[in-house]
């Protein structure tokens, strides 16, 4: 097997800002299945679940493509721009770029923030996605559901929300969950028709893994495995290679769909 070439991304965006990260692709001329990945909120695209399916797309020869979005990593703006809609045309711009490399079949894994960006642009695009993976996803993410009445009322009237947890503290904007309105989950639900794998811990006290439920029982696809760890937290980091395996597993029977 060739070596994989390794390609800096820089990708500008409609706001003159750019999205940044990298695709490992073989130099051939054959379509490549590629498999892109959605990092979560205030992560980055070098993750250990980024990291774990590079490694898994690499010994099957697929082309992998991870960027950061915008507000994260290496990629331009800050977390007070991030919207819903900002990570659609991030991973539209991410998808077009790695598919243009690799030729496709096209397979999204999510993980948290980046399931949610991932679940809404297979529903808006089904022709362009073959399957998805998720893991821990937020398909909630834009409704902030943890916060009672008079936080929300005093985030809309400072424009500011700290976040703060063990992995990240930072402040976001009001238009963030302003956008919610536009992105309802029922919405999504509705539209949702994707072949898909999801992953959840139950143990995770960060997005309920009874989203997830919901999401399963309701969404109109009728190719949807979901797996849950009863001790699995939100990061499910103890099982990093193996969802990698299982994740790649799901996308090689639907290569030919």
């Amino acid at each position: 097997m060739q070596p994989q070439i390794t390609e800096t991304l820089t990708l500008p965006m409609p706001d003159g800002q750019s999205v940044r990260g990298i695709i490992n692709y073989m130099p051939q001329s054959q379509p490549t299945p590629v498999v892109v990945f959605a990092h979560g909120f205030g992560s980055t695209r070098m993750g250990e679940k980024s990291l774990a399916l590079e490694a898994e797309c690499a010994r099957r020869g697929w082309a992998f493509a991870a960027c950061d979005f915008r507000a994260h990593g290496a990629s331009d703006g800050t977390m007070t721009e991030l919207r819903g809609s900002r990570l659609l045309e991030d991973l539209d711009a991410i998808t077009r770029a790695a598919v243009q490399r690799a030729g496709g079949p096209l397979f999204l894994v999510g993980s948290s923030m980046g399931g949610w960006a991932s679940a809404w642009f297979a529903a808006q695009h089904p022709d362009r996605v073959t399957a998805c993976a998720f893991v821990a996803p937020g398909f909630r993410f834009l409704e902030f559901l943890r916060l009672n009445d008079e936080e929300r009322q005093a985030w809309q009237r400072t424009d500011r929300l700290r976040v703060q947890n063990e992995f990240i503290d930072l402040e976001i904007s009001y238009g963030l969950v302003a956008e919610a309105e536009k992105f309802a989950f029922a919405e999504l639900t509705q539209a949702f028709r994707t072949p898909s794998i999801l992953f959840h811990g139950m143990a995770d006290d960060i997005v309920p893994y009874e989203i997830s439920l919901a999401f399963a029982a309701a969404c109109q696809t009728n190719l949807l495995q979901v797996w849950l760890s009863k001790d699995g937290d939100h990061r499910l980091s103890n099982k990093t290679a193996w969802l990698a395996k299982e994740t790649c597993d799901f996308f090689t029977r639907h290569v030919s769909a």
